[in-house]
């Protein structure tokens, strides 16, 4: 039914499919929002294996065809998700950026700090709260048996020099430096802090919701 005077937009269903290593930052920007009816947060380890995060990605977003109007998906680029838009049947916008941590600092940034230090262990909210266990599952090395997973993580990190702990300003953050803290501890890394915006995930989250928007200013004029 057709109601004369509504705004388009007030009953759109949005979706949030992403990694865990971004939900909190995703959770501080949305957890206001009543469009996003759905959220789903993926294990950040699938990383390692791009083609199978690509295929399960598709799969989840596509299992909600009906339900929401555009997903947010809270993936930056990752090795496999050009173009993933075209692969899915709901209307879907990823971050900008590389990964998950030019997708927090954005590109200038992010290769500033590259240059700055070539042997950076960047460490978001979500990365620290992973801590060294993350570590470990993220390079599988409690696969190794006989082996302390703190031999492969000397050999792996032994040309790095410091850990930075990036700050987006969402609250709790002396934990969340504590836990960066204790990972450079872990690594022997030198431990830096610094601050960032969330324009990026604010961009890609407001592009979300024209869309749906958009839907929904197609479905008042079908009831017409």
């Amino acid at each position: 039914m057709f109601f004369p005077g509504r705004k388009e937009g007030l009953c759109m269903k949005l979706g949030i499919i992403a990694c865990d290593v971004l939900k909190n930052e995703i959770e501080y920007l949305t957890k206001c929002n009543p469009h996003f009816v759905y959220r789903e947060y993926l294990e950040f380890a699938m990383h390692e294996y791009p083609d199978e995060m690509r295929n399960t990605i598709i799969d989840r977003i596509n299992a909600i065809v009906g339900q929401v109007d555009a997903v947010f998906l809270g993936y930056a680029r990752c090795d496999s998700l050009d173009d993933i838009d075209k692969a899915v049947k709901v209307p879907t916008v990823k971050i900008a950026g590389s990964d998950c941590i030019e997708a927090l600092l954005g590109p200038k940034e992010y290769y500033a700090e590259k240059k700055k230090c070539a042997g950076t262990w960047f460490s978001s909210p979500g990365w620290s709260e992973q801590g060294v266990n993350g570590l470990i599952k993220e390079f599988h090395l409690d696969c190794m048996e006989g082996y302390d997973p703190q031999f492969f993580l000397d050999v792996l990190f032994q040309s790095y020099e410091r850990c930075l702990f990036i700050d987006p300003g969402i609250g709790n953050t002396a934990e969340y430096r504590q836990e960066s803290e204790d990972v450079a501890k872990t690594l022997k890394l030198k431990h830096d802090c610094r601050t960032c915006g969330l324009d990026n995930l604010k961009a890609a989250i407001a592009a979300t919701e024209e869309l749906g928007r958009q839907a929904d200013l197609r479905r008042m004029h079908c009831a017409q």
